[in-house]
């Protein structure tokens, strides 16, 4: 293999990589949830995650208001920090009301 051809393979496979650990996981929001938010939010995942349903809460996460929400309905104590709340509303949007799915937090 030449040069051009061992850099362009480790290139495609530098993103390849990247991109998965770049995306949202809604078993990390669960693990998150169950760690930073259930004791303060007073409820299971299943009861947070059914305050909406799926497209309620991907126009909440569009919009940037997923930290806006969380407090409303947890209260002022609940704080995630900005990098953890992607995965937050991946768990969201995964069991909402009108999802069917059940967390088992």
């Amino acid at each position: 293999m030449t040069k051009f051809t061992k850099l362009a393979l480790a290139a495609l496979l530098g993103m390849a990589v990247m991109t998965t650990t770049a995306s949202a996981d809604a078993a990390k929001g669960q693990k998150i949830y169950s760690k930073k938010l259930k004791e303060t939010c007073g409820m299971t995942g299943a009861e947070f995650a059914a305050k909406h349903t799926q497209d309620e809460w991907t126009a909440i996460i569009e919009d940037s208001k997923l930290a806006e929400e969380i407090t409303t309905i947890c209260g002022d104590e609940a704080k995630v920090k900005e990098k953890k709340l992607e995965h937050i509303g991946d768990f969201a949007k995964e069991f909402a009301s009108d999802s069917g799915n059940v967390p088992s937090c």
